[in-house]
């Protein structure tokens, strides 16, 4: 499941707050927040180019007790991120902060954004055993959290996605008559939201891939508790 912050518009996607992906015990539809940070500078800094957007990426861990896969997988649901508002759990989550320093320039009456510099930061929530596991039980969770890191990697993957479409889609947009680059900034909310809206879009249909009966995160719940 996914949340995150983002201008214009993770699983929490202007300013606003959210994520990117959450895997939760249900199929889970992702609240997205964007927030924005803009920056009007006399002096132009060579602008970023879309491939080059590497996020920070951050690990957190949230401890769960129990030496079996039943009870593992309890723990999980009773100390698992919270989502829906609280009213229920998710195994793991990805959440997104998204800012951005823009660089808007005078051209004769027009306005143009000349520079755009990311700053993505995209954070991992994932359960952990606080207690060594017995072998056959150890070997069954090292299978379901590498399959749930990799679930959580492709929301990351998504986040960066959309990141690269807003660059790709604001950069050089020019506003006609907006000598005082006013304008540019509500007209560029448009590709903004266009872009929120296909990252929403893309993490809705995984998810539900994903979290269909019998689908994968189905079967790997299964396999870890049997």
């Amino acid at each position: 499941m996914a949340t995150g912050k983002h201008p214009g518009a993770r699983r929490a996607l202007g300013p606003a707050q959210g994520g990117a992906g959450d895997i939760a015990r249900a199929a889970l539809p992702g609240a997205l927040a964007l927030a924005a940070c803009l920056a009007l500078l006399t002096c132009l800094v060579l602008p970023a180019r879309a491939a080059d957007i590497r996020p920070k990426v951050v690990e957190t861990r949230y401890a769960i007790a129990g030496t079996t896969g039943a009870a593992l997988y309890a723990s999980i649901g009773e100390r698992g991120p919270r989502i829906r508002g609280g009213a229920s759990s998710a195994v793991a989550k990805t959440d997104f902060d998204l800012k951005w320093g823009r660089d808007y320039v005078r051209d004769g009456k027009d306005c143009v954004l000349a520079a755009a510099r990311p700053f993505l930061t995209i954070t991992y929530t994932l359960p952990e055993p606080a207690a060594p596991l017995p072998p056959a039980v150890a070997a069954r969770w090292n299978t379901f959290i590498t399959a749930i890191r990799a679930h959580e990697a492709v929301h990351g993957r998504y986040v960066r996605e959309m990141a690269e479409e807003i660059y790709d889609t604001t950069v050089g947009f020019r506003q006609p008559n907006d000598p005082g680059c006013k304008t540019i900034r509500q007209a560029i909310q448009t590709p903004l939201k266009a872009a929120y809206a296909r990252y929403k879009a893309k993490n809705s249909d995984f998810e539900r891939r994903e979290m269909a009966q019998g689908g994968p995160i189905h079967q790997l719940i299964l396999d870890l508790v049997r």
